[in-house]
């Protein structure tokens, strides 16, 4: 039987102590009910975690990391002088979501990602949403994330951002919360998929007593969905490629995976070109067009003649042909600011201007550092706080307020009153736990979900996502960069 570790507390027999409650975690166990008892969706994992031997899931946790290895599952760690190149945790144990709730999540979603679509294309055009004072205009023209050249420019289907991303956490039985929407570049897809292949090649007998949502079809629909936004200048089968900035950049395994998984090529800015305004890509049977153009390159980077003059990345008059209609973009250059840490405290506005809906899924309650008030009640409260940079990702530059020391403290109030309007600030949540392999046994650890949509022909959402883990005792980071690991995450079907 697996041991229960780091002070894990047997809730079911701390029930029947005297004072118990007082015990009870603070954070929401997704796993075990308040007084102890397992959880529906959950009770086939407990009886399976009751059965293994620590040894054994020992040995499984070494499988996975030579399968991981085998496949060069990794990511990069900047600034890490000690090694740039890590495998990425793997937790043995599934993360399980009831059909219910992922048909609530499914829905909020989509209603999501449907309005910041909606939001792209207004303020890249008549930007009715600052004429109604919705949202400040300076927050959105004077953002370095707001590109001025896309303006007045329809994307195929008017779609800007194809492949999202959106982060949620949970706090409570019903309570889930959006905690920031990655529509750029987002990443972590290729994890979701490793991580289901290796759980169905370490534990089949597991799979086999469940009835566990697909996520295998993902590249699939990937394909399907950029193959519906080709531009109208493709007279035939779209041709689709991949855009990477290279073997340096940490989610390039990801890059060539699902390059490899749909079929297309791999290729990086100086292997295309330009001709009679066409797009390119050399291969040893000569030019090949391209069509579509995923892309996993930064906007400034993309072209150098419309955006940073020094890049080597992108290809000179991409935007351009782009803009001519010669090429579909994926994601379209200019779709950070909807996912900007400052316009996400307007999430819930937005939704309500362009759907006339209540938001489904709610925001985490934000604190915008340029706005003098809120940036005054931040400084006083620092230390109860999460503190992001507006631009920030990864985990860096970040502050947590109640793990921080009196030095980081005061350095973020120097950098807050330096720049306000660089930084938001939210509570500290208590994100829920779900059971993780931990070694010595398992114990309760925080998690967020990265779920994956796809917005072409139609809105593509595949079920569960990426479930990120705080392996280190207490963190609530759940970032690989910052010690965060990744685990299969299974939506059960009715």
């Amino acid at each position: 039987m697996v041991a229960l570790a780091d002070g894990m507390m047997n809730t079911q027999a701390s029930a029947k102590n005297k004072g118990s409650m007082k015990e009870a975690p603070a954070f929401f166990d997704e796993m075990r009910s308040a007084d102890g008892s397992i959880r529906p969706a959950y009770q086939k994992i407990a009886d399976w975690m009751g059965q293994q031997s620590r040894g054994g899931m020992a040995r499984k946790q070494e499988e996975a990391e030579a399968i991981f290895r085998r496949l060069g599952i990794t990511f990069a760690v900047y600034g890490d002088n000690a090694s740039n190149e890590r495998l990425i945790p793997f937790d043995l144990i599934p993360r399980v979501i009831a059909a219910q709730e992922w048909r609530f999540l499914e829905r909020g979603i989509e209603q999501r990602v449907r309005a910041l679509n909606l939001f792209l294309y207004d303020i890249y055009h008549r930007q009715e949403i600052i004429r109604a004072g919705r949202i400040p205009a300076d927050l959105v023209v004077g953002n370095e994330a707001f590109l001025p050249q896309m303006m007045g420019f329809d994307p195929p289907g008017k779609i800007y951002s194809h492949i999202v991303g959106t982060d949620i956490v949970r706090t409570g039985e019903n309570a889930f919360f959006v905690l920031e929407d990655n529509l750029r570049t987002p990443s972590g897809v290729s994890y979701m998929l490793e991580d289901r292949e290796a759980m169905m090649h370490l534990f089949p007998e597991l799979f086999a007593a469940h009835r566990v949502a697909p996520v295998e079809r993902y590249p699939e629909m990937l394909r399907q969905t950029l193959e519906s936004v080709a531009p109208p200048s493709c007279k035939s089968d779209p041709t689709l490629a991949v855009l990477t900035p290279g073997i340096y950049n940490s989610a390039y395994f990801e890059h060539s995976f699902l390059a490899d998984q749909m079929g297309v090529e791999l290729v990086q800015g100086s292997d295309l070109f330009i001709e009679n305004g066409t797009l390119y890509m050399r291969t040893v049977s000569g030019k090949e067009r391209i069509d579509v153009l995923y892309r996993r390159v930064d906007d400034s980077y993309l072209d150098p003649l419309a955006f940073r003059s020094d890049s080597t990345l992108g290809v000179p008059g991409l935007f351009d042909l782009y803009r001519a209609g010669g090429v579909t973009i994926v994601n379209a250059p200019g779709t950070g600011i909807a996912d900007d840490k400052a316009v996400y405290a307007y999430v819930p506005d937005i939704i309500e201007f362009y759907t006339g809906e209540k938001p489904i899924l709610s925001n985490v309650p934000t604190y915008r550092c340029s706005i003098a008030d809120e940036c005054h009640h931040v400084l006083d409260n620092l230390s109860h706080l999460v503190v992001k940079e507006v631009h920030g990702s990864g985990g860096y530059g970040m502050l947590i307020g109640p793990h921080a020391t009196k030095a980081q403290l005061a350095e973020f109030e120097k950098k807050i009153k330096a720049k306000p309007s660089n930084y938001i600030a939210q509570p500290t949540l208590n994100l829920s736990t779900c059971p993780s392999n931990v070694g010595a046994g398992s114990a309760p650890r925080h998690v967020d979900l990265r779920p994956f949509v796809l917005v072409g022909d139609k809105i593509r959402i595949t079920p569960g996502g990426l479930t990120r883990v705080a392996l280190k005792k207490g963190s609530l980071v759940v970032n690989s960069s910052q010690g965060g690991g990744t685990k299969d995450t299974w939506v059960l079907e009715d």
